[in-house]
């Protein structure tokens, strides 16, 4: 009996986290599950897709497990006991048959998607995409737009349903940059350049996150990442021209000195700023290649 308590206990207390994840997650405390671009939702498909398939394995395992503690009790005195007992060529057909299947189809699953969902790869959307440059500083987010010269930090503004090229460096230790809503994260390390590609369907404000401890101010490392209409953007890039702040070699050092920093715009950015930044630990030749590689 002390058996069957111990895993009708785990099993409430499993439930209860269980019942807990899925509230939150309608509740949209769980972000990752809240999506809101074509990227993030396949991730989150994906998701379920694994849960399901493994909940085939858990939930008939639970339910033996619970059967075989209450029928094979020292009581119950109906039981058939035998101890003699080895082997079931049906048994074991079953027992190794389903979890090879889901085994194949989880590999089949990884393998499609990890092709469809390569961040290097382009979204298969219309239009001009927007090039935004993202540096990783201790302890804030810079995001540079080449083809407006203007900049920011703790902000990122772009079209809704216009795709986002991202181009992620670090220009402190390695860190994570990761929009949950809109889709996975991705490294960000000093002297390399990481590409991105999202896209927001919707209209609204989502956290971006650092995802990857830095140091002491890790925890306030946030930025808020704002698809607006076209109109919208339009009129945010001439509000962020109108900033008095220029961000060059002169004025970028006290900006990436180690600090938690509010929102901040730069009415102009110099041209090779982004690529000043990477070849501060590698030389040109070498970032080139390996942009060309990219």
């Amino acid at each position: 009996m002390k058996t069957l308590h111990k895993i009708t206990l785990f099993l409430l207390v499993s439930s209860t986290v269980i019942g807990l994840f899925v509230w939150f997650a309608h509740a949209g405390t769980f972000d990752v599950l809240q999506a809101k671009g074509l990227v993030a939702q396949e991730e989150s498909s994906l998701i379920f897709y694994v849960v399901t398939l493994l909940l085939i394995v858990a939930i008939p395992v639970f339910g033996l497990a619970i059967f075989f503690a209450w029928h094979y009790r020292a009581r119950n005195t109906k039981a058939v006991y035998m101890p003699n007992w080895e082997h079931s060529n049906i048994d074991e057909l079953v027992w190794w048959a389903i979890p090879i299947e889901i085994i194949l189809v989880l590999g089949a699953l990884t393998w499609i998607s990890t092709h469809e969902l390569d961040p290097h790869r382009s979204l298969a959307i219309k239009g001009t995409p927007l090039q935004v440059q993202v540096v990783a500083l201790n302890w804030k987010w810079l995001f540079i737009y080449p083809e407006y010269g203007i900049g920011s930090v703790n902000l990122l503004e772009f079209p809704v349903g216009k795709q986002v090229n991202f181009g992620i460096t670090s220009d402190a230790p390695m860190n994570s940059f990761w929009i949950p809503q809109l889709g996975g994260q991705i490294y960000a390390m000093t002297g390399m350049v990481t590409s991105l590609h999202l896209v927001a369907d919707t209209v609204g404000s989502y956290n971006g996150v650092s995802a990857n401890y830095s140091g002491d101010g890790f925890a306030k490392m946030k930025f808020t990442a704002k698809a607006v209409s076209q109109s919208d953007f339009d009129a945010w890039v001439q509000e962020v021209r109108q900033s008095p702040y220029l961000l060059n070699t002169d004025t970028y050092p006290p900006l990436a000195a180690p600090a938690v920093a509010n929102v901040i715009y730069y009415g102009s950015v110099d041209k090779d700023m982004f690529n000043s930044i990477v070849t501060k630990f590698v030389p040109l030749g070498s970032m080139q290649q390996m942009n060309t590689h990219q």
